[in-house]
């Protein structure tokens, strides 16, 4: 109720702090993820204000409000890109704020094997002389790489509405792909 009167009052930031908590406390309580979408679309973060929408009617499918407050959100994250976005429309600072994907990317990140491929990464670039070595070793790519995929398995598992979210930033890249992905 007070991430809602917050909204009244123009307090966004920390209307979007109450609605985390609520749903850390009650991740079925719908309200707190439709109120969070309403602030993050007052903060102009319609593709995150998406993803809560759809979760709160997922929990709540018949409520009218949500499903109008869903389309109002995308399209207007269809009219403006964000102002956060990178390269091809990437909304890469909405990703950063989304607490789920840092989760899963603090879990990698504390993960003893990632933490060894690092470290052995960023001192393996020097030989017992101290020179500088000409690259990481094709297997040190091959472990990061193995690293990443399983770090998507897992964002895939755990939370599938981002992972959704992420296509859809992808497929709504701007016209400056190749033409070999314009072609497809």
């Amino acid at each position: 109720s007070r991430a809602a009167a917050y909204s009244k009052l123009g307090n966004y930031a920390g209307a979007v702090r109450d609605c985390e908590r609520a749903i850390g406390i009650d991740p079925s309580y719908s309200k707190a993820y439709g109120r969070m979408g309403l602030a993050l679309s007052s903060l102009n973060k319609h593709t995150e204000a998406v993803v809560y929408y759809k979760k709160a009617l997922e929990l709540d499918p018949d409520n009218e409000t949500y499903k109008s407050n869903l389309k109002i959100a995308e399209q207007k994250m269809k009219e403006t890109p964000s102002p956060t976005s990178g390269p091809g429309g990437f909304d890469l600072a909405g990703l950063l704020n989304n607490p789920g994907f840092m989760s899963m990317a603090s879990n990698l990140m504390n993960n003893p094997q990632v933490q060894q491929l690092m470290s052995g990464m960023i001192s393996g670039g020097h030989n017992a002389m101290g020179a500088t070595g000409s690259s990481p070793s094709t297997n040190d790519l091959a472990s990061l790489i193995q690293a990443g995929q399983q770090f998507a398995q897992q964002m895939q598992q755990q939370n599938p509405e981002l992972i959704e979210q992420l296509r859809s930033q992808i497929r709504s890249r701007t016209p400056s792909a190749s033409n070999e992905e314009q072609q497809e």
